[in-house]
């Protein structure tokens, strides 16, 4: 048995069964990520010696007979943005990293239940990018192929669990950042209903709940999915009852005007739908009650200003230069996702973000009408799978998609905004590879607080369809 390829729920089974101790669980976890730190680096900052102790507590404990929780013994790690007891959450930011902190309120819950949290997993600077890279701790790599990104901003968490480093993870989505790296990497990960689960401990910290920033769970195996949600929201766990998926009436969102969609997304997806179709269900495909570039524009006047909000007065003064060139931009035909945008938004006063808060309550009507014709929306989570390494300015990067267009890096938020302007929950979940032998995932997305609809049916797909494949060799 190797311990490590097990999910979360069967891992927990043996340490239950006394078939492998707590201690013995936390050394093989540190041990592959050490094997596979030079060559995936997902691992940051770690607390061993604090996580034996525990380690050792819980297999005493488990002797003398008495009752654990829901996640004993089990070694865990967490994304680095979320402040750990002892061990500051840095952001890929050494100035954090001196911190007096005590857990995240998720890192509370799950350590309240038994799990061994032992160390951190990498983040770009501040979660703020689709690649996982930062001076503290270097380049976190896709143990799909090395020379490939992991995805970000979770993507040191993608990377572990692809890696059978970690069963389970919690890390943090905004623009993607739990999605694009699970559907990288091959693994889910849930985006939740916005508002679901606490934020205390998010670091870089925000006044109260950020907006459209949620904190959510991610696994190999759905119902360790759902295990985690149920941890991290307190609430009963799902039943795992299955979703019928005849008569299941599903969007297939693969067409929107400013939306870039690489072929080899589109056949997965148009692959996997057909298969659902064999099983009963109603897919048709579908397009947005508004267009996509009206999404985009709502969506990027509200996320540059929660983005910005902590930027070095110095950086915000170069994009207030900037404003006039931007307006320019603007009325020469630049885009929801140029950087001309980014400037004027991410500098917008009060007045204007109010407009675009008002302008997403229009939105969110429009989306309860859609979810009147459909159970669940399928969509891209990435416009390509993954990719090259290039740590250029956002700016210079370009991705390149199969056909040979190239297109905007920013391309990788427009997807991913589907969910996040509405505050949809949305499930990353594998459907297959690429001809190059890469992990292809899509979203599935449910009407606000259908979390648990959406887990029992990742559950179904799984046992029907198949899920989570470990990297081959």
């Amino acid at each position: 048995m190797d311990f490590l390829q097990l999910d979360a729920v069967d891992q927990i089974e043996a340490l239950a069964r006394s078939q492998i101790t707590a201690v013995r669980a936390l050394e093989l976890a540190v041990e592959r990520a050490d094997a596979l730190q030079a060559r995936v680096n997902a691992v940051t900052s770690r607390r061993i010696g604090a996580a034996r102790a525990e380690a050792q507590a819980i297999d005493e404990a488990r002797q003398r007979g008495q009752k654990l929780g829901r996640l004993a013994g089990l070694p865990m790690t967490v994304k680095d943005t979320l402040d750990i007891e002892g061990l500051p959450a840095s952001a890929g930011r050494m100035d954090l990293t001196n911190r007096q902190v005590h857990d995240a309120e998720v890192v509370r819950r799950v350590r309240s239940e038994g799990a061994v949290v032992w160390g951190h997993t990498n983040t770009p600077v501040n979660a703020g990018d689709w690649q996982t890279h930062n001076k503290l701790y270097g380049v976190t790599r896709n143990p799909w192929n090395e020379a490939l990104t992991c995805g970000g901003s979770s993507g040191g968490s993608a990377a572990a669990l692809a890696a059978g480093i970690s069963a389970l993870e919690i890390g943090a989505d905004i623009a993607g950042s739990l999605r694009i790296p699970a559907s990288l990497c091959g693994v889910m990960a849930l985006k939740p209903t916005f508002g679901l689960i606490s934020q205390a401990g998010l670091v870089p910290p925000a006044e109260g709940e950020l907006d459209m920033a949620v904190v959510g769970p991610m696994a190999r195996s759905a119902r360790d999915l759902a295990l985690l949600f149920s941890i991290l929201t307190e609430a009963p766990a799902t039943t795992g009852v299955s979703v019928p998926l005849r008569g299941l009436r599903a969007g297939l969102w693969l067409d929107e005007s400013g939306f870039a969609t690489d072929l080899e997304i589109r056949r997965s997806a148009e692959r996997f739908a057909e298969t659902l179709r064999d099983e009963g269900a109603r897919v048709e495909a579908c397009r947005g009650p508004i267009g996509g570039e009206a999404i985009l524009e709502t969506y990027t006047s509200l996320i540059y200003p929660l983005l910005w909000a902590n930027a070095p007065r110095s950086e915000l003064a170069v994009y207030r230069a900037l404003r006039l060139p931007a307006k320019l931009a603007r009325r020469l035909g630049a885009g929801p996702l140029s950087w001309a945008k980014g400037v004027l938004a991410a500098t917008s006063s009060a007045a204007e973000q109010r407009r675009a808060q008002v302008e997403r309550l229009r939105l969110a009507a429009d989306v309860q009408t859609f979810f009147e014709q459909f159970d669940v929306l399928i969509a891209p989570t990435a416009p390509t799978p993954a990719f090259p390494h290039d740590h250029r300015s956002i700016h210079l990067r370009r991705l390149k998609l199969t056909d040979g267009r190239k297109t905007s890096y920013l391309q990788m938020m427009a997807w991913p905004a589907l969910a996040s302007v509405w505050k949809l929950p949305a499930l990353a979940f594998p459907i297959g590879l690429s001809r190059d032998g890469l992990p292809i995932g899509v979203q599935l997305m449910g009407r606000p607080g259908s979390d648990t609809f959406l887990l029992d049916l990742a559950q179904t797909l799984e046992a029907r369809l198949g899920g989570f494949q470990f990297p081959q060799g």
